[in-house]
């Protein structure tokens, strides 16, 4: 869900994959998003929201984000800010972190990887 107005904070220090900007758009990718046209409430859970409530309003709010031409460049926001809450690019905050600690988890593997090849071709 966009939150406008909003200024980007600086991401994390660990590197992202961007999404390139898209060809057929004219403005930012937020312009063109579908949630812009639904109630905030959808995305965002009010305080003391009931489990049962808050995973229907998640799975309404994950339906507007399937329909969205732009759902992957929010997505992309939200993993890169990182967004703490709500429900952006189709993921809830608790699956933005497991998307966020696997991107970390791959990184250290492809480190690791990179250095015990550099090592083995040293020692050819």
């Amino acid at each position: 869900m966009l939150q406008l107005p909003h200024q980007p904070l600086q991401a994390a220090a660990a590197p992202a994959q961007r999404v390139p900007p898209r060809e057929d758009q004219d403005g930012p990718w937020h312009t063109e998003a579908v949630c812009r046209r639904d109630e905030a409430g959808l995305f965002f859970a009010p305080s003391k929201e009931p489990t049962a409530a808050r995973l229907a309003r998640e799975e309404a709010a994950k339906r507007v984000c399937a329909r969205c031409p732009v759902m992957i460049e929010c997505r992309e926001h939200a993993l890169l800010q990182p967004e703490p809450y709500g429900v952006w690019g189709g993921l809830t905050a608790a699956e933005r972190r497991v998307v966020l600690a696997r991107r970390r988890r791959r990184e250290v593997e492809l480190k690791k990887a990179a250095s015990s090849g550099a090592q083995i071709a040293a020692a050819g």
